[in-house]
């Protein structure tokens, strides 16, 4: 396991957030050292996802602050989101794109990355083979790999991950579970919600957002 740096590169201090007159999480904090990985936890509705499209700046409905790398997001957002990556319920794939041609998209965002990565990608995630098939051929659950090979090409630090196990089989879960050490050992980190159990135990800590709820 990586060492821990003694200043987190994730802070989050009083958190509040309201949503249809209740209130889902208040005076909420918690920090995200490098080489750690942060499961969020609670039941349906308590905002789980709310909470992570807070971090990753798609949601501004809140209260509180949230520091990265020791300044408030406020004020670096476009650092910060370059030092991000997302991946949500959806796959966040274009279904006319084969999934070769959706990874080399993702590829342009970020600068030229070799087609052997592109490939090494897809192999990971069991879709070799599968490279020039248009996605919307696919199968749900090969769309949600194509997402998943993205984690291959990403140089950012800060993956959030909402539910990224829907849809994969046990083998396709353990080496997502591999991506995470590798990454988190590399001085990464992650925040993640999954109704897996995870084999994760030197690297994961939890945040339970029903010990969190307000009064509206």
């Amino acid at each position: 396991m990586s060492e821990q740096v003694s200043e987190p590169l994730l802070r989050v201090e009083n958190l509040f957030c309201e949503r249809d007159e209740r209130v889902l999480f208040d005076e909420l904090g918690f920090t995200l050292s490098a080489g750690q990985i942060l499961q969020v936890e609670g039941q349906n509705g308590s905002g789980k996802t709310t909470l992570l499209r807070i971090l990753c700046g798609l949601s501004r409905h809140y209260e509180g602050e949230i520091v990265w790398r020791g300044e408030p997001v406020s004020q670096q957002r476009e650092r910060y989101h370059r030092e991000l990556v997302y991946l949500g319920h959806q796959p966040g794939v274009k279904a006319v794109l084969t999934a070769e041609e959706n990874l080399r998209w993702y590829a342009a965002l970020d600068g030229s990355i070799d087609d052997s990565v592109i490939s090494y990608a897809l192999m990971q995630v069991g879709l070799e083979g599968f490279e020039d098939v248009p996605c919307h051929m696919l199968s749900a659950g090969q769309n949600r790999r194509v997402g998943l090979a993205r984690l291959y090409l990403s140089q950012a630090p800060l993956w959030i991950l909402d539910e990224p196990f829907t849809a994969i089989d046990k083998k396709g879960v353990a080496a997502q579970e591999a991506l995470l050490v590798e990454h988190a050992e590399r001085g990464g980190c992650v925040i993640l919600t999954t109704h897996q159990e995870l084999q994760l135990t030197d690297y994961l800590s939890h945040i339970n957002l029903d010990r969190q709820v307000g009064t509206s």
